[in-house]
């Protein structure tokens, strides 16, 4: 079996375990999601993130690619954006929690030793380990590979961050292991640096015109 049959299979392996875990076969849908998804749904135009050419990639993206090629293949997708149906907003939400709750948050240099390593989570992780789960499930469950996006973020505080970025016809929606609830991007409150091409996973792009470059850290506490 190849090594890309092999990835295939886990992600869809992944995608199942998860429709087990908490979808089941009728996954409900909160109050408070309804009246998300209906504000999203009212909203006049979407809101996409602005592109303002290329970027470096950051280097635990690098070497999580240097450990797992597999993972960081470009596989020639063309969905540039997901319709935002009613099941697609409950995946996404449902998906967001459940990394949220089973992973718990800890820095890499409290559990690895070392300042920087992106990896899957098994149990604990940063933020970038909570965008790489969340990555992989939604994938397992259907969502094209090329609308969900490793995104670097500054926070409030200026800590570097990462959420995952998910393209939708509503605009650019931010998973984040720091809340539950979804927001767009523009409503989350960070300042973005760059994420993943749509176009090749290992190419990236900024978002700023500033020219603000920064090294993906965690930050102690909730990343």
């Amino acid at each position: 079996m190849s090594n890309s049959t092999i990835t295939k299979n886990v992600k869809k392996a992944a995608g199942a375990l998860l429709c087990a875990a908490f979808l089941g076969a009728a996954p409900t849908t909160t109050v408070a999601q309804t009246v998300a998804l209906k504000n999203f749904e009212a909203t006049k135009s979407a809101v996409f993130t602005p592109v303002y050419g290329k970027a470096l990639s950051p280097i635990g993206y690098v070497n999580f690619c240097a450990l797992n090629s597999n993972e960081c293949k470009n596989l020639g997708g063309t969905t540039r954006q997901v319709v935002l149906t009613e099941k697609n907003w409950k995946v996404l939400h449902e998906v967001n929690k459940y990394v949220n709750k089973t992973v718990a948050p800890i820095t890499d240099q409290d559990l690895y030793d070392v300042p920087e390593f992106w990896t899957y989570p098994t149990g604990a992780g940063d933020c970038e380990d909570y965008v790489l789960q969340k990555k992989r499930y939604l994938e397992g469950l259907g969502f094209p590979a090329e609308i969900l996006l490793i995104t670097v973020v500054l926070d409030e505080n200026g800590g570097g961050h990462a959420v995952l970025t998910v393209r939708t016809d509503r605009g650019d929606i931010a998973l984040d292991n720091r809340r539950d609830d979804i927001r767009t991007w523009d409503k989350t409150g960070y300042t973005y640096i760059k994420r993943q091409a749509q176009s090749n996973p290992n190419q990236w792009v900024s978002l700023t015109n500033r020219g603000i470059s920064v090294a993906l850290t965690t930050a102690a506490g909730k990343d």
